[in-house]
């Protein structure tokens, strides 16, 4: 089978690295990949932004399969028009992509399906927000509507945080985002990401994650698009997956369905586990980033049957086998992330792969033969382990090899996990 993968990042190079080694591969490219994705995947120059040229790659090419990495390229329809004209692709409409490409809609797919998630409102303007905002009080959350690269949300535990969000928002901060705003409680519990794959009709459960999403240890600082992430989650028990798969996943599934917007490709859900059990903060479209790192690491099944099978409605005929093991993933930044940050800075030298460890290339390039850091998040240090402790201890000792003046990390990414596996 001859594979198309699109996007850049940590997420694309480790589904990358795992569509390799697959017996039913025949050619992988990827566009527009990195450094890390090169050594996987022949490179493609395609403006992934334009789905005319990327269908036209794929009819020049005869590609079979398409797996579309990032959020950006559904939302704007690529998988529209790659099924109209006959390829496979794993990733959803760009109807059903509006459960990452508007919280707005999610939240109203929420109450007309009875999914448990916070009480909201939705807003396009200021004043009504902050009204709101006063009568129900802190904490509370605002979300910019429209995708904002993960930085569109704000937890904001006092009434000025909250209303300065707002100001933010219809400010123009996250542009075209931001126009609508969706204010929703506060939901008080231990969060979780959990995975799974549908072809419209049935859901696959895959794993779950728990990601690390502010800058600073302790889980201080502003939010980013995540610091590193572990699997699997210990707060998502064999009972917590039952009944997310029951009250949350199903009900979308089923009410996607209905809505004319059959949901296929891979559902992230962000919960909150409560006192009440699993309420949804939000959806994505796509694999986390960095939970698909870990998610690849612990996957023991060849994971293009698995996608194809998402893409071509027969999923019911596939099973997912993950490993026991445990697998933890730190990730590197620029010096200054979440906000202003140097770019092309030299990254020296990087730690040999092993079976227990894995750098995954993030925000990479190479600059006459130099390798650089051309992102915010640049380096995702993946490691195996029998707990998640063994994990890190590895994970941490392969970051220390990383040569990179200009790098950063959490030096506590797992430390919920961590905590319960000393009690």
């Amino acid at each position: 089978m001859k594979v198309l993968l699109i996007g850049s990042g940590g997420r694309e190079h480790a589904l990358a690295w795992k569509l390799a080694q697959s017996p039913r591969l025949t050619a992988l490219y990827a566009a527009p990949g990195n450094p890390g994705i090169a050594e996987e995947a022949i490179i493609a120059d395609i403006d992934t932004a334009d789905n005319d040229a990327v269908l036209a790659f794929c009819r020049g090419q005869a590609i079979d399969f398409v797996v579309v990495g990032p959020e950006a390229p559904l939302v704007a329809g690529l998988a529209d028009t790659l099924r109209n004209a006959g390829i496979a692709v794993f990733g959803p409409s760009a109807a059903a992509a509006q459960l990452e490409g508007s919280k707005g809609f999610t939240k109203d797919i929420c109450a007309k399906y009875n999914i448990p998630t916070g009480a909201y409102q939705r807003f396009t303007s200021a004043e009504p927000a902050k009204a709101y905002i006063r009568a129900q009080g802190a904490p509370i959350v605002i979300k910019a509507d429209g995708l904002a690269a993960g930085k569109g949300v704000t937890v904001a535990m006092s009434l000025d945080e909250a209303l300065g969000a707002v100001d933010s928002c219809f400010s123009g901060v996250f542009g075209a985002a931001g126009a609508e705003v969706v204010v929703e409680a506060y939901l008080d519990g231990e969060e979780a990401s959990f995975f799974c794959l549908c072809d419209g009709k049935t859901a696959l459960a895959l794993a779950s994650a728990q990601d690390h999403k502010r800058v600073g240890d302790g889980d201080t600082g502003p939010n980013t698009g995540g610091m590193g992430a572990y699997s699997p989650a210990p707060v998502m028990t064999p009972e917590m997956v039952a009944r997310t798969m029951r009250e949350i996943i199903e009900p979308t599934i089923s009410g996607m369905a209905d809505s004319g917007h059959p949901f296929t490709g891979v559902l992230f859900a962000g919960l909150m586990i409560t006192a009440k059990g699993p309420e949804l903060i939000e959806y994505n479209v796509r694999f986390g980033d960095p939970e698909c790192q870990v998610l690849m690491m612990r996957l023991k099944s060849d994971l293009l049957p698995l996608l194809y099978a998402a893409a071509t409605g027969t999923l019911a005929s596939v099973t997912a086998e993950w490993r026991d093991d445990a697998a933890l993933t730190v990730v590197m930044a620029s010096k200054g992330y979440p906000g202003t940050y140097e770019k092309n800075t030299p990254i020296a030298s990087l730690p040999e792969s092993t079976t227990e460890a894995k750098v995954f290339h993030a925000g990479t390039a190479l600059k006459n033969g130099q390798l650089v850091a051309t992102g915010g998040r640049v380096l995702n240090v993946t490691a195996m382990g029998s707990t998640v402790s063994a994990a890190k201890d590895t994970a941490y000792a392969a970051l220390d090899r990383v040569e990179w003046d200009n790098g950063f990390c959490r030096r506590d990414i797992g430390w919920q996990a961590v905590e319960r596996e000393k009690a």
